[in-house]
């Protein structure tokens, strides 16, 4: 007989990729409850952004680039210090601001707050001393892991005004059972700041997000056309999409690492590495790769798909890809990549990876 595997925390994260067509853009009628914006919406924190395209346009989007580089916060402040009054009126309750603390989830007692609502990720001790009712957090069953509980409070609702039994308990936990420093990382999403500033008696320190650019990068470029035969049937057609879906965005990965795998002189030992660019028509072409690192709300690559879009000829392809802050022990990240299709009328590939939490 056979002995099975113990349960495992590390579960695999899935990728889901999506072929659509998008209309024409209207700056100030861009769709809101359809994919591609809907996901990139559905990111919280993005960490990394990657936006690759050829090298004969990067002149056209360097206008986009000299807009202001978006900046955020690192300040060290405890859960008290965050619902105190000043700081609630002026920055929570606008709704403004996000805000990710220290640690790692699955871990640490772990922090967000986003859109006005509070996300607690609590350890067993921690979330007993809080007194406020949350639910069960990460896998479910038996694996031999100490259990993990998440409490999420609506900051913005009536019942958490100063005075309210709501609020008081809050206070109370922050106070008591969470009063620990800790570090955290701050993005005001509003145009001003206010004055006078909250923030400001906890010595914030301010980074600037600029981008890295790589221009001139040597590569092989494969035919990017979704080419499957519409008298195919369904099942076959599902697994030739499939192919060349995960094709492009391995292809699309090696180009943010900028691998040489991928390099035209490339001559490595096929007992080293097998990988092969794929397609018949393969072309070799100039990139142009702009990175940016650092802490950036979803509704900023949101903007920026739109300025790429309404920048570049709508016969020119180009990828956009955003990864999260790290989830859980295992280090997943959630991850968006949007490929444009070159001469499709709109056509686009989608990839949306989602952690395991």
């Amino acid at each position: 007989m056979l002995p099975f595997s113990p349960p495992s925390l590390y579960q695999t994260s899935k990728c889901f990729a999506t072929h659509g067509k998008m209309g024409h853009l209207v700056l100030n009628q861009v769709p809101s409850k359809s994919k591609p914006w809907t996901t990139f919406a559905s990111q919280d924190f993005i960490h990394r952004a990657d936006l690759i395209i050829p090298q004969e346009v990067f002149e056209m989007v360097r206008e986009a680039l000299n807009a202001p580089a978006p900046q955020y916060k690192r300040v060290v402040m405890s859960l008290a210090d965050i619902i105190e009054p000043e700081f609630l009126g002026k920055y929570i309750k606008s709704g403004s601001i996000i805000m990710l603390s220290e640690g790692r989830m699955g871990v640490d007692n772990v922090f967000t707050l986003r859109q006005g609502i509070l996300t607690m990720y609590l350890d067993k001790a921690a979330y007993e001393q809080t007194g406020i009712v949350g639910k069960p957090h990460g896998a479910k069953g038996d694996r031999g892991l100490k259990p993990r509980w998440v409490v999420e409070i609506d900051i913005n609702s009536a019942s958490m005004s100063p005075g309210k039994k709501g609020f008081n308990r809050l206070v109370y936990a922050a106070k008591n059972a969470l009063g620990q420093p800790l570090r955290w990382l701050f993005y005001n999403l509003a145009d001003s700041t206010p004055t006078p500033d909250p923030l400001v008696k906890h010595n914030p320190t301010t980074f600037t997000v600029n981008p890295s650019i790589s221009q001139n990068l040597n590569t092989s470029v494969p035919d990017l056309k979704i080419a499957v035969d519409p008298n195919m049937p369904k099942a076959r057609a599902k697994e030739e999409f499939e192919d060349i879906s995960t094709e492009f965005y391995e292809w699309l990965s090696l180009v943010r690492l900028q691998s040489p795998r991928i390099q035209p002189q490339d001559q490595i030992d096929h007992y080293l590495c097998r990988y092969q660019v794929p397609g018949d028509n393969i072309q070799e072409q100039k990139l142009c790769k702009i990175s940016w690192h650092g802490f950036l709300p979803p509704s900023w690559a949101r903007q920026m798909l739109v300025d790429i879009i309404t920048t570049l000829p709508s016969k020119t392809w180009f990828s956009l890809s955003t990864t999260t802050f790290s989830k859980g022990l295992s280090g997943d990240n959630a991850e968006c990549t949007f490929l444009r299709l070159p001469d499709s009328g709109g056509e686009y590939l989608l990839w949306e990876v989602k952690s395991h939490e």
